[in-house]
């Protein structure tokens, strides 16, 4: 069985004076609880929006991963003249380096190394080594090293602009 509450609302006189006329005593309660629910049927309910936006927000994380493994299988296509950087990869380490630059477009190797809970030094060969590939196939690296200050780290690796569609 359905309860009902009570609620009360100020109408302008004028409105009053219609619904009076229109709609006959015995039917008023009625007629004002399904004008009430038309209403509530054409507003979105809060918990159906906060739906909405958790799927757009799954639906944005899994089409990057798709991206990703596009880019890493070499099928998305980059502009001419641009590079993969994912082409210069060997393992699943190169791939979450160079993931890491293109998000943050730039690291020092105890940032990279404490990301990928690995050594420095491991981090320092495998850029020199992407350094070095990239360089021998496109005649510039895709990655450089900077000791000066750039946005605001020192002494760290950046993904060369000109060479990278990210």
């Amino acid at each position: 069985m359905v309860k009902f509450k009570v609620v009360s609302a100020k109408l302008p006189e004028e409105i009053y004076e219609e619904l009076v006329l229109r709609v006959s005593n015995g039917e008023r309660s009625a007629f004002i609880r399904d004008a009430i629910m038309e209403k509530l049927q054409q507003i979105p309910r809060p918990d159906k929006l906060f739906e909405f936006e958790k799927r757009v927000s799954e639906l944005e994380t899994k089409f990057s991963e798709i991206k990703s493994y596009l880019g890493k299988l070499e099928v998305l296509t980059y502009e001419r003249g641009k590079a993969n950087p994912h082409a210069f990869c060997i393992d699943e380490t190169d791939h979450k380096i160079i993931d890491y630059l293109l998000h943050y477009k730039g690291a020092t190797t105890p940032e990279l190394a404490e990301y990928l809970k690995t050594n420095r030094w491991l981090i320092l060969n495998r850029l020199r080594r992407i350094q070095k590939l990239s360089k021998k196939q496109l005649g510039k690296s895709i990655v450089e090293y900077s000791a000066s200050e750039k946005r605001g780290k020192k002494k760290a690796w950046w993904l060369h602009d000109e060479q990278i569609e990210d």
